[in-house]
C-alpha cells in the first residue's frame, strides 16, 4: 500500500446501513468546524469501512507493507489517510466526544453506528495485523530541512520552528507575526537576514462565505499583524498544490501588500472576517498556483526577515 494525505477522502466506503451521502455531509461539517486533523480522522476511522485498520484486516493472512507519505503533525500512521492498514487505539466514544465538542450533528444511521459500537475499528494486538509493516517514506520535516538548505546556500540563516504547528490559522498567523517583528526590530534571537520555517496543519472555523484555505487565511492574519513592516515577507502554501478546495497552493505577503490592497479598495480585516483570503490575494496577483505537485507533506510556511 502506498498511502498519502488525501486518502481519507479518496478511499472511503460507508459501514452497514449508513448512506454515502451521510459521510459526505459529516465530512463537510467536520472540515468547517475548526477541529484538528487528528480529531477529524478519529471520527473518520469509526464511520469508514476501509479506515482504522480494516483494509489490512481484509487482506489477512497476506503480509501488508505500507509506505506512507505523511501530511499530519507528528506523523502518526493512524492519522495518515485515517490509517486503513494500521491499528487504531481510539474507540467509538472518542469519535462521539469530538462531534459533541464541536456541536456537529449527524444522521440517525451514523449516530446508531457509533452509539452501538458497530463502528469500532481494528485495535492494537489484533492477530490480523500481525503481518503489517509500516514505513514513513516522506514527511513534513523533510520539506523544511530541504528549504533550510536552500536558505543556507543563499547566505540566509534558517530556523526550523516546528513541523507540527496546529491551531486556528489566524491565531497562528498573529503569533508568528509577533516573533517576526521582534527579530526584525531587535535582531534576537536571530540576526537578519534569516528565514523562519514551519509546517503542520492549522484549522479554520468557517464563519463567512468567502473563498479561502488555511494557508492563505494564516497569511492574511499574519500580514495584518506585521502591518506593512518593511523587512518582512512570507509565503504559505499546501505542498499538494491545493489550499482549501481550489487549485491555489497558497499566497505570498510582501512589505507593500497592505499599501497595494488599500490602493484597490481591499480591506484585509474585512476579508479575514468572511474567510475570503483567496479573493484578497488573487486581487493583488499574489496567489501561488503550482498545479498538482503529486505529493503531500502538509503545510509549508517561510517568513523572510531582512
Amino acid at each position: 500500500m502506498l498511502l498519502s494525505g488525501g486518502g481519507s477522502a479518496l478511499l472511503t466506503s460507508p459501514i452497514a446501513d449508513v448512506e454515502f451521502d451521510d459521510l459526505v455531509d459529516l465530512n463537510a461539517k467536520l472540515l468547517r468546524s475548526g477541529a484538528a486533523i487528528s480529531e477529524i480522522n478519529c471520527v473518520r476511522r469509526h464511520v469508514n469501512a476501509l479506515a482504522g485498520g480494516r483494509l489490512a484486516a481484509a487482506c489477512y493472512p497476506a503480509k501488508v507493507v505500507s509506505l506512507l507519505i505523511s501530511d499530519v503533525p507528528g506523523d502518526n500512521p493512524a492519522d495518515i489517510a485515517s490509517g486503513p492498514t494500521v491499528a487504531d487505539p481510539s474507540i467509538c466514544a472518542d469519535a462521539i466526544a469530538v462531534l459533541e465538542r464541536f456541536g456537529i450533528s449527524m444522521s440517525p444511521a451514523l449516530h446508531a453506528l457509533l452509539a452501538s459500537g458497530r463502528g469500532e475499528s481494528i485495535k492494537p494486538g489484533d492477530p490480523r495485523l500481525a503481518g503489517v509493516e509500516t514505513r514513513i517514506i516522506a514527511a513534513p520535516r523533510k520539506s523544511l530541512q530541504a528549504a533550510a538548505e536552500v536558505a543556507r546556500a543563499a547566505d540566509i540563516t534558517p530556523r526550523v520552528l516546528s513541523d507540527r504547528l496546529e491551531g486556528e490559522a489566524r491565531h497562528v498567523g498573529t503569533v508568528l507575526a509577533g516573533i517576526a517583528r521582534h527579530i526584525a526590530d531587535y535582531a534576537e534571537p536571530l540576526v537578519p537576514p534569516c528565514v523562519l520555517l514551519s509546517g503542520g496543519e492549522t484549522t479554520v472555523t468557517v464563519r463567512g462565505e468567502g473563498r479561502g484555505g488555511r494557508n492563505s487565511e494564516f497569511l492574511l492574519a499574519f500580514g495584518i499583524a506585521v502591518d506593512g513592516h518593511p523587512s518582512i515577507s512570507a509565503i504559505a502554501g499546501d505542498t499538494d498544490g491545493i489550499d482549501g478546495i481550489e487549485e491555489i497552493a497558497g499566497s505570498i505577503w510582501l512589505p507593500d501588500s497592505k499599501a497595494r490592497a488599500r490602493h484597490i479598495g481591499l480591506n484585509p480585516k474585512s476579508s479575514l472576517a468572511c474567510n475570503d483570503a483567496h479573493s484578497f490575494f488573487e486581487a493583488l496577483g499574489d496567489s501561488v498556483v503550482t498545479g498538482p505537485t503529486m505529493t503531500n507533506v502538509n503545510d509549508f510556511r517561510a517568513i523572510l526577515i531582512v
